[in-house]
């Protein structure tokens, strides 16, 4: 007997329009979802995943793109053939969606509960009170801590695990056929991104319905899915279940998609790229324990040049205008060394303290008490002139380039002006030679020079924020979640340039990150850090493999391993 089916998209092929040129975005795709499945949609940034699923739900954007050829078929309607009113009692109550982030998906002048009542009164026949009922039902359901306090609580007020878990009671919220979850939890720790895999499995069977799950991290996709599709520039190159995907892929893009990740029990030399395994480059060198233990007896013999001793950070917040101030430690009394050339991991779940602790080294934020010795001396007892002269020496390099990049300067004009700023270069014509240098050293071709940084892709903004760091030839370089939102193959192509980067100048770096897979390939030593304190400090091989705390076992259990 044939199995019924929920979705079936036939031969869809979707372009864009830019400058009245055509671009195929989609090209010719086909795929089935039956009842009470979850299948797996992968592959990296422009391979056409969330346009796919934009089609679906007919949000594709108005006047730049349309359906060239094919049709979706839902319970037996054609998609493509609705009206935008028809498909408005259709969008929310049988086909609904998780964005990737929550925090531009949400209201935010709208309390949580006020978001999911208003979904309920709008597809369901039922009064505000009844709606309220059910919403508090609901962030049980997807098991919010204090669903009272959440429901009153707007969107800055909660983790983003908890803004995610919002989001996903909303999509749920009208018991729909078919939920679309696009890249949801690729901003969340491991942890916390564990924990979202359960619950949408748990749901799944609770309510029956169908999932599609977009991801391009194919180990994390096996958690969940049934069966996976992995798409291309556009088009579908390989489909089966997880199980034949995973550990039998027949597409060399596949296979690269799986090899791209860092390993958990080699440390290779180079990680493997998309574009190494599309060209047959050969298998990266392996460093061997002995080589890792030499190099390390090399530059732990020399004094530290960052020391950090001691160090508190306190905040005041105050929860009611007659209620006492209540003191939160952020970072507590948090010591360890840094050495020139080293690569220091620092790892934890969000509000573990990493990124307060860094603004303290960079003095963007003084430190409460302890000491910070930077070169042998104490940097938080420096005045404005010496602070600004320090900032030459110890660089940032964030997590989101575009927000940190000026939209109305040139990619160009964006690393000269450090320069200018530190006296770097005798004019600015010596400072374009350096920058068209500097983008090469990073990968970009000197034509960017006078290019904006809207016109770059994800990889590339963060190349350009690579460029902008080194450009005024800084000794210590802190890495702020630099790689979390990359695609994995973009991912190891920027992990190799910040490697090649460090071996060619002798950068020493801080890499910060909720990534322990990432974080355990790039480090020489690794400092876990949980609720503010030190959870743990070693060499990062070993703190792998033989763990002594509790909570970095369950960090390392929570690193998606695949089947």
């Amino acid at each position: 007997m044939a199995k019924s089916v929920l979705l079936e998209v036939n031969n869809l092929s979707v372009s864009f329009f830019n400058n009245k040129k055509a671009l195929k975005i989609l090209n010719d795709i086909s795929y089935k979802l039956y009842p009470n499945e979850i299948l797996g949609i992968v592959g990296e940034s422009g391979s056409g995943k969330s346009v796919s699923s934009l089609a679906i739900l007919g949000l594709l954007p108005k006047h730049i793109s349309k359906i060239d050829e094919g049709r979706i078929h839902f319970n037996n309607q054609d998609l493509t053939q609705l009206s935008n009113r028809a498909f408005q009692k259709i969008r929310g109550k049988e086909i609904a969606m998780i964005f990737q982030e929550p925090m531009s998906s949400l209201n935010p002048s709208m309390c949580c509960g006020k978001q999911v009542v208003e979904i309920l009164m709008t597809h369901l026949n039922i009064s505000k009170q009844d709606a309220k009922s059910e919403t508090l039902l609901l962030f049980e359901k997807v098991r919010l801590p204090q669903p009272k306090r959440i429901f009153e609580a707007y969107p800055h007020e909660i983790s983003g695990g908890q803004k995610q878990r919002v989001m996903i009671a909303m999509a749920i919220a009208c018991k729909p056929k078919l939920l679309i979850a696009d890249e949801p939890t690729t901003a969340l720790d491991v942890t916390v991104q564990k924990e979202i895999i359960k619950l949408l499995k748990a749901l799944q069977k609770e309510e029956q319905m169908s999932i599609i799950f977009i991801s391009h991290d194919l180990a994390l996709v096996s958690e969940i899915a049934d069966r996976v599709i992995v798409m291309y520039q556009g088009a579908i190159v390989e489909k089966g279940s997880v199980m034949d995907i995973f550990n039998h892929p027949k597409e060399l893009y596949t296979k690269a998609l799986l090899n791209s990740k860092p390993s958990l029990t080699q440390r290779l030399k180079r990680l493997p790229t998309v574009s190494d395994y599309l060209q047959n480059v050969s298998k990266s060198e392996v460093i061997s324990s002995a080589e890792r233990s030499s190099a390390h007896k090399k530059l732990y013999s020399k004094a530290p040049l960052l020391e950090v001793l001691n160090v508190e950070k306190t905040y005041v917040s105050k929860s009611g205008l007659f209620k006492p101030s209540e003191p939160f430690k952020a970072v507590n009394n948090v010591s360890f060394n840094v050495y020139e050339g080293e690569t220091l991991g620092l790892v934890g779940e969000s509000g573990c303290g990493k990124s307060t602790l860094a603004n303290a080294i960079l003095l963007l934020e003084k430190s409460t008490s302890g000491t910070i010795l930077y070169q042998g001396k104490d940097i938080t007892q420096l005045n404005r002139s010496q602070t600004r002269a320090l900032r030459k020496d110890i660089q940032i390099i964030f997590q989101d380039p575009f927000a940190s990049l000026n939209p109305r300067l040139t990619v160009g004009r964006a690393i000269m002006e450090p320069m200018k700023v530190h006296n770097i270069g005798a004019s600015d014509r010596e400072r374009k030679e350096n920058t068209l240098e500097l983008l090469q050293k990073v990968g970009l071709d000197s034509t960017y020079f006078n290019r904006y940084p809207h016109e770059f892709s994800g990889g590339q903004r963060q190349r350009i924020g690579i460029a902008r760091a080194i450009a005024v030839e800084p000794k210590l370089i802190i890495c702020d979640e630099s790689v979390s939102a990359l695609d994995i193959s973009v991912q190891a192509q920027v992990l190799n340039l910040l490697n090649d980067l460090k071996e060619n100048f002798g950068f020493t770096y801080i890499f910060i990150s909720h990534d322990l897979a990432v974080v355990k390939y790039i480090s020489d030593q690794l400092l876990v850090m949980n609720q503010g304190k030190v959870e743990e400090i070693g060499d990062a091989d070993k703190i792998y493999s033989d763990p002594e705390s509790e909570y970095t076992k369950r960090l390392i259990h929570a690193i998606p391993k695949g089947l």
